[in-house]
């Protein structure tokens, strides 16, 4: 006896049954998951030929090309690709040193007037308020001393200014750093010059940098290791204070073939991708390797040469095949 199997895609398979002792018939070749296809067994007894056909589909559904793009289904095929070693980590956005300056009045005395206020955009040398200085009773300017924001006030007019007293803080925001907090084992695995992504926690907003430095000491109050980054802030959307998350790429490894994460799903006791042939869409069983924050190795299951991979709403074949019953038990 043979079995002949049709698999989708063409693909086809022999599988030969011999005689064994006890009168049984075994075949020494495997019969791979998923069991879906078209099956042809012949046999020949006492002479006679026998030939059985029928179709035997699992994990398998047909969607019309036209419900499949307004549905928003997208395929690629599987290819190469690289898998990053990636660690997460939280942080906060502080103003660069240098760029931020406390402003005090040289002599003490009442104030006179007051031309800038928190939020106000200044320049280096712009009056800030001029004080009528007790010791000569003359009125002088304080002067922006850099060029910047605003971040705060503590003058009022007809106050006083004391000696030493800050009356300003002004900050240069065109840049900020990023302090990233890394704990344990993984700041041995950080280092200048990798990649950060960094991502705010209010909006979800990301940018791209470089890690600078990973600062020598402890952060004493979280017993962190400092990484530091500098993220560019033109447009001042990026502000002081503001917590954050980032991700540091330590390292990129070469694969032979990668999907990405939105084309992974659960079917039954597998991992598994779904391909799509014309407009059949079949599950395949796939055995994973390394990932990262968007793509998986595939280490076997799909053919890099000819399988097209659901990639974008796959969760949508695995509803429609549960819901048409495509499977049987084993």
């Amino acid at each position: 006896m043979e079995v002949n199997l049709v698999r989708l895609g063409n693909v086809a398979e022999r599988h030969v049954l011999a005689p064994q002792a006890d009168g049984s018939l075994l075949a020494a070749s495997v019969v791979g998951e998923p069991h879906s296809f078209d099956v042809e067994l012949r046999a020949g007894i006492g002479g006679t030929a026998l030939r059985w056909a029928l179709p035997s589909y699992e994990g398998r559904t047909t969607i019309a090309a036209k419900i499949a793009d307004e549905s928003g289904l997208r395929v690629m095929p599987a290819g190469p690709g690289t898998i990053a070693d990636e660690h997460e980590v939280q942080g906060l956005l502080t103003p660069v040193e240098g760029r931020h300056a406390r402003v005090t009045a040289r002599f003490p005395g009442p104030i006179r007037s007051l031309d800038a206020t928190v939020g106000d955009t200044v320049k280096a040398g712009q009056t800030l308020a001029t004080v009528e200085s007790n010791l000569s009773l003359t009125t002088y300017a304080v002067t922006a001393p850099i060029s910047g924001v605003v971040l705060a006030r503590e003058a009022s007019a007809g106050g006083l200014a004391g000696e030493g007293a800050p009356l300003f803080e002004i900050a240069d925001l065109s840049s900020l750093w990023v302090d990233l907090h890394v704990f344990g084992a993984d700041a041995q695995h950080i280092r200048a010059g990798v990649p950060v992504k960094v991502t705010r926690l209010s909006d979800g907003t990301t940018a791209d940098t470089t890690l600078e430095r990973v600062l020598p000491g402890t952060a004493t109050a979280s017993q962190s290791t400092v990484a530091r980054a500098t993220l560019a802030n033109s447009d001042g959307l990026w502000r002081p204070g503001s917590a954050v998350k980032a991700r540091i790429t330590v390292d990129r490894a070469a694969t032979e073939l990668v999907v990405p994460l939105s084309a992974l799903q659960a079917f039954r006791d597998w991992d598994v991708v779904f391909i799509r042939v014309g407009e059949t869409y079949e599950v395949r069983p796939v055995e994973l390797g390394r990932r990262d924050a968007t793509s998986v190795e595939i280490l076997s299951g799909l053919s890099p040469a000819s399988d097209q991979v659901v990639v974008e709403q796959s969760y949508l074949m695995k509803a429609d095949i549960e819901k048409s019953g495509a499977s049987h038990d084993h």
